[in-house]
C-alpha cells in the first residue's frame, strides 16, 4: 500500500465530507437503516479520534483498544453524539480529522509497520481502513456523493477486503463500483452476505 497516496485521498476527501455536511439537513435520514445523516457524521468524528488514538499510543509503543468499551462503547458513543446539535457535530468532526491528519503527518516512513491492536495489524493498516470507512460513509450521507463516483481503485480494494462475503464460487456482475457497493451492502445483492470482515 502507498500509504502517502491513500493520506492524499483523505485529505481531499475530509474536504469533500466538510463541503457535503456544512449546512445540510443533518437530522434527516442517511442510507443506512436506523441511522441519521448526524449518526455518520458522529460516527466519522469518533473514529478520526480513535484511529489519532490508535497513532499516538504506535509511536509511543505501545497499543490501546480503539474504542472505550470496545464495540458496547462505540455504538453508545454514537448514539449519545448523535443527540447533540448538529453545529457541534460538524465542530467535532473538523477537530478530529483536522487531529488526526495532523499526528499521521508526524509518522515516519519505518513507524507505520508499527503494531496497532486495530485487527492486530500495524499503523500502516489503520490509513487503509480509515480510507475505506470515509469513502463508504460519504456515500450514505445521501448528499449528492454515491457509489457509483467510488474510485475504481478503491472498488477494486473494497472487492479484495470483503471477498469472503460472497459464498463460495459466485461471482458478481456489473461494474466495479456496482459490485464494490453490492458487497459493501450499499446496493441490492442477489445473493446473501456474510458478516463484514
Amino acid at each position: 500500500m502507498a500509504v502517502i497516496e491513500r493520506l492524499a485521498e483523505i485529505h481531499n476527501g475530509h474536504r469533500r465530507l466538510l463541503s457535503l455536511v456544512d449546512g445540510s439537513e443533518l437530522a434527516e435520514p442517511s442510507a443506512l437503516p436506523g441511522w441519521s445523516r448526524l449518526h455518520v457524521v458522529v460516527h466519522l468524528a469518533n473514529l478520526a479520534a480513535a484511529f489519532t488514538r490508535q497513532a499516538e499510543y504506535a509511536l509511543a509503543g505501545r497499543t490501546i483498544e480503539v474504542y472505550d468499551g470496545g464495540a458496547t462503547g462505540r455504538a453508545a458513543a454514537i448514539e449519545a453524539g448523535a443527540t447533540r446539535p448538529a453545529e457541534e457535530a460538524v465542530r467535532g468532526l473538523v477537530a478530529a480529522t483536522e487531529e488526526l491528519e495532523r499526528v499521521w503527518g508526524t509518522v515516519g516512513e519505518a513507524d507505520w509497520a508499527r503494531p496497532v491492536s486495530y485487527r492486530q495489524g500495524d499503523l500502516a493498516g489503520t490509513v487503509l481502513a480509515y480510507w475505506r470507512e470515509l469513502e463508504v460513509h460519504t456515500a450514505d450521507l445521501d448528499l449528492g456523493y454515491r457509489t457509483a463516483d467510488w474510485p475504481e481503485h478503491l472498488c477494486s480494494h473494497l472487492q479484495v477486503f470483503l471477498a469472503g462475503r460472497l459464498p463460495e464460487g459466485v461471482e458478481l456482475t456489473g461494474s466495479v463500483q456496482e459490485r464494490a457497493a453490492q458487497l459493501a451492502g450499499r446496493a441490492p445483492c442477489p445473493v446473501d452476505l456474510g458478516p463484514w470482515p
